[in-house]
C-alpha cells in the first residue's frame, strides 16, 4: 500500500503539492489525474524518494522510501522512460541494475522476454523509438519482482497492440495483489484501465473513487432520432434544454432527462426512432471537476475575418 499522509512540497514561492492526503490500496489498479502543473510528478518523486516532503510524508507498506531494505523488491517505477544512458544497451543497463541490487542476474532475460524486447536487448537504448523504451522502462519497474508499482505516463509512444498489451500488464499486476499506481493524461485509456481514480488539481485533492461512482451522477446526454429534428430542438430550447448538435442523425441533448425528452416529443406529436440516454464520459467528468485548476489554458482565437 502506498500512503500520502498530509503531503506538502514547496519549491521557493511555488507550492506544488498542497495537503495531499490519500490512500492507493493493493489488489486494484489506481489511475491517478490531474491537469499539467497539478502535482502528479512531484508527488510520485517524492514517494519514490527523489524529492523531499516540506510537510508530511509518503510510505510505501509503512516506511519511508529512504528506509526501505530493498527498495527494488518492494518498489518498482517507471517515471521518465528515456532515462537510460544512450551507449548502453538494454540488457547491460538491466545487468547494471541487477548487480546494484542484489538481483540475480538471470531475471534480466526474464523480464526482457517479458516485455517484448529480448530480439533488440543487445541495441544501444539511444537507438530505441519512445514506445521501445517505454517497454524498457517497465521491465526495469518488474526487475525486484516488487508488490508495488508506479508509472507515469506508461502508454506514451505505444502503438495500440502496446496499449491493450499494457492494459493486461495492469490487470495482472492488481490480480496478483500488488498495488497498481498509474498516472496518465488519457481519459479514455484509464475509464478502461483503472479501478480507482484520485483526482487532484493545483497540488491539492479533488475527488477520488470508481469510474462508476466518478459518472454516475454527473450531467449526461440524451440521444435522439426523430421525424422532426428542428421543431423537437425549438421545443426542447423551450424546455431548459441544452442542443449540443442537430443533424440528419439526430439531437444531442443536455439539461433533460430521456423520459421528459420522450414525453416533450409524444405531446408534440413528433414520431421517435431512438431515445438513448448517455452517461456522461470520464473525460467530460475530469473536465467539469478541474475547471477550475487548470495552470495553463488555452485561450479562444477570434477569427481573422471578423
Amino acid at each position: 500500500m502506498i500512503k500520502i499522509d498530509h503531503l506538502t512540497k514547496r519549491y521557493s514561492d511555488t507550492l506544488a503539492v498542497d495537503d495531499l492526503d490519500f490512500e492507493v490500496k493493493p489488489g486494484v489498479v489506481t489511475g491517478f489525474l490531474g491537469p499539467n502543473g497539478s502535482g502528479k510528478s512531484t508527488t510520485m518523486r517524492i514517494i519514490l524518494g527523489l524529492d523531499h516532503a516540506t510537510k508530511g510524508q509518503a510510505t510505501v507498506n509503512g516506511t519511508r522510501y529512504a528506509e526501505l531494505k530493498d527498495p527494488m523488491r518492494e518498489v518498482g517505477a517507471l517515471l521518465d522512460a528515456k532515462a537510460v544512458h544512450p551507449g548502453r544497451t538494454a540488457r547491460n543497463h538491466l545487468r547494471a541494475l541487477a548487480t546494484s541490487n542484489q538481483i540475480k542476474t538471470s531475471r534480466v532475460d526474464e523480464v526482457l522476454e517479458f516485455v517484448g524486447i529480448s530480439a533488440v536487448a543487445n541495441k544501444n537504448v539511444g537507438t530505441y523509438s519512445l514506445g521501445m523504451s517505454q517497454r524498457l522502462g517497465i521491465a526495469g519497474a518488474l526487475l525486484g519482482d516488487p508488490g508495488c508499482l508506479l508509472f507515469d505516463e506508461p502508454v506514451n509512444g505505444l502503438d495500440p497492440e502496446g496499449i491493450r498489451w499494457i492494459r493486461e500488464f495492469f490487470r495482472t499486476l492488481a490480480n496478483e495483489g500488488r498495488t497498481v499506481f498509474v498516472s496518465s493524461h488519457l481519459m479514455s485509456e484509464m475509464a478502461v484501465s483503472a479501478d480507482e481514480i484520485i483526482v487532484i488539481g493545483r497540488g491539492r485533492f479533488i475527488t477520488s473513487g470508481s469510474v462508476n461512482d466518478l459518472t454516475k451522477n454527473a450531467e449526461g446526454t440524451v440521444l435522439v432520432r426523430a421525424s422532426d429534428h428542428d421543431k423537437l430542438a425549438e421545443i426542447v430550447t423551450a424546455h431548459h434544454g441544452v442542443v449540443h448538435n442537430t443533424n440528419d442523425e439526430g439531437l444531442t441533448i443536455a439539461g433533460l432527462s430521456s423520459d421528459e425528452v420522450g414525453q416533450l416529443s409524444f405531446d408534440a406529436g413528433i414520431t421517435v426512432f431512438e431515445l438513448t440516454p448517455q452517461r456522461a464520459s470520464l473525460e467530460e467528468v475530469f473536465m467539469d471537476l478541474t475547471a477550475g485548476a487548470i495552470e495553463y489554458g488555452a485561450q479562444k482565437m477570434d477569427s481573422a475575418h471578423d
